[in-house]
């Protein structure tokens, strides 16, 4: 089986892509502890649309599965795809995810290509006006998540989908990025719009240089306390600028604490005189917030006090 290097390297550096399937495929089974059914791949890939899943199974089935068995990175019994690889760690788990996560972009932005044509639904009844007034809109960013046109390929998606009797009319669409869109099912009406994707100038969080992240996934990310409690003192932001812990979206609240599970066992293993942790929100003046942008303690304690 892999070792984590070997296919760290191979996404890196021996990836040949003539499309998107072989990282969005590592990255499902990276997403779902290494293993998935061909059929859980296949709704991954076109986002639960089941009009497309028979087409998707025979493409995942006559392409990246097929490469990547060639390449031993994954391996296949029945319809059960999983990764080649041992036991990674939640660190490994998400470096690989996000090296996964920046081919897909790379290959869009060299090829500046709709990857998810299928998605952009009714495209003859979408004028270049209607498009253009809901990009502007929107600010540029996507409205569920908030990424920026630069960060990945945006949208237009039917709030209620077309397999429910939705209209291509400027009521009932908004712009999603590539990822948002391709995750969304399209049993439900989900309206994305009332969830303005913000950042302040004002905000020290906001306008964080990437260079000080030590983590970071779709919605958040992780820098050192500049006021350290103890050595290892982390805070996890979400990346859109929210003030108050309570009025951040369920999908920030999982990237905020998937990335505190992350970074404590990123301590632990660097660390062995940790003993815990204090995990905190503060929320409001009077409850001891001075940065009105979310953020989570991550304390680490010690037997021995600061060490």
């Amino acid at each position: 089986m892999m070792e984590y290097i070997e296919l760290k390297d191979f996404i890196e550096h021996k990836m040949r892509m003539s499309h998107i399937y072989q990282p969005l495929l590592i990255l499902t089974l990276l997403e779902s502890d290494n293993a998935a059914t061909i059929r859980q791949l296949a709704i991954e890939f076109v986002g639960r649309d089941e009009v497309q899943i028979d087409e998707y199974k025979k493409r995942i089935k006559n392409m990246p599965v097929r490469v990547l068995k060639n390449h031993e990175v994954i391996q296949q019994e029945g319809e059960l795809v999983s990764l080649n690889i041992k036991k990674l760690s939640l660190v490994e788990r998400s470096e690989l995810k996000l090296l996964c996560e920046h081919k897909i972009q790379e290959f869009i932005m060299k090829r500046n290509i709709g990857i998810w044509d299928y998605k952009l639904m009714d495209n003859r009844n979408l004028s270049d006006k209607l498009r253009e007034r809901l990009l502007i809109e929107s600010n540029g960013r996507c409205a569920l998540c908030g990424r920026t046109k630069n960060e990945d390929q945006l949208e237009i998606d039917h709030i209620q989908p077309v397999s429910k009797g939705g209209k291509t009319i400027y009521e009932n669409l908004q712009v999603l990025c590539r990822k948002c869109n391709a995750t969304k099912s399209n049993k439900h009406n989900y309206d994305f719009r009332d969830r303005v994707y913000e950042t302040s100038e004002a905000c020290l969080f906001c306008e964080m240089e990437k260079e000080q992240y030590i983590l970071e996934n779709a919605h958040a990310y992780v820098i050192e306390d500049k006021f350290p409690v103890t050595e290892g003192h982390s805070l996890i932001i979400p990346k859109r600028h929210v003030e108050a812990y309570f009025d951040i979206s369920q999908e920030e609240n999982n990237a905020l604490f998937e990335l505190v599970k992350i970074r404590k066992k990123q301590l632990m293993e660097g660390d062995p005189s940790i003993d815990g942790f204090n995990v905190g929100i503060n929320v409001g003046e009077e409850a001891g917030q001075t940065v009105f942008h979310v953020h989570v303690h991550l304390i680490p304690r010690r037997s021995s006090g600061w060490r």
